[in-house]
C-alpha cells in the first residue's frame, strides 16, 4: 500500500459491509476530499437465523443409540464472500480499463479480509488506504471525515 498525503481526484472510494457498496468518487482534490456517489449495489442477505430451515442434521457416532447434531452452514457469511468476491471482480475490470488510478475501500473486517483475499494485483497496486470500518450508513462528509482521520494517522 502506497503512502499518501491525501485521496486525489478522480479516487474511487469502495464502502462496503456484507450486504452493501457505495461506489463514490473523489471530485475534490488531494487537500479538500469531496466525495460524489457513483454507483451502488445492494445484495439481500437475510439474517443467519433466517437462513436455516429446519433442525440442524444429526449423525450417528458410531454403534449404540448417540448422535450428534451438525452444524448448520452459515450461508449469510456465504453470501457476504460471494458479495466481496463479487465486488473485487468489478473493481479487477474498472482498473483493467483504466476507470481510475487510486482506490480508497473502507469495510466492515470481514469483507475487508474477503476482498483482500480476492483482490487482483492490478486493484491492490491502486489501493490508497483500506479502513476496517463499517461506514454505509453515515452520511458523506462522515463518511470524509473518517478516510481523513485515517489518512493523518497512516502519514
Amino acid at each position: 500500500m502506497m503512502k499518501a498525503k491525501g485521496v486525489p481526484h478522480g479516487t474511487w472510494v469502495l464502502i462496503a459491509d456484507g450486504e452493501k457498496a457505495l461506489y463514490l468518487v473523489n471530485k475534490g482534490d488531494e487537500a479538500h476530499l469531496h466525495l460524489v456517489v457513483r454507483d451502488r449495489a445492494e445484495q439481500d442477505n437475510p439474517k443467519a437465523q433466517d437462513w436455516a430451515a429446519n433442525r440442524p442434521g444429526r449423525f450417528n457416532d458410531g454403534p449404540g443409540v448417540q448422535r450428534s447434531a451438525v452444524d448448520d452452514t452459515d450461508w449469510h457469511q456465504l453470501e457476504k464472500t460471494r458479495f466481496a468476491k463479487d465486488i473485487a471482480k468489478d473493481l479487477y475490470k474498472s482498473a483493467h480499463k483504466g476507470k481510475f488510478d487510486a482506490l480508497v475501500i473502507a469495510a466492515s473486517r470481514p469483507v475487508l479480509s474477503a476482498l483482500r483475499d480476492e483482490m487482483h494485483d492490478e486493484v491492490a497496486s491502486k489501493l490508497v488506504l483500506d479502513l476496517p470500518k463499517v461506514l454505509t450508513n453515515h452520511p458523506l462528509d462522515e463518511i470524509e471525515t473518517a478516510i481523513e482521520r485515517a489518512l493523518e494517522e497512516v502519514n
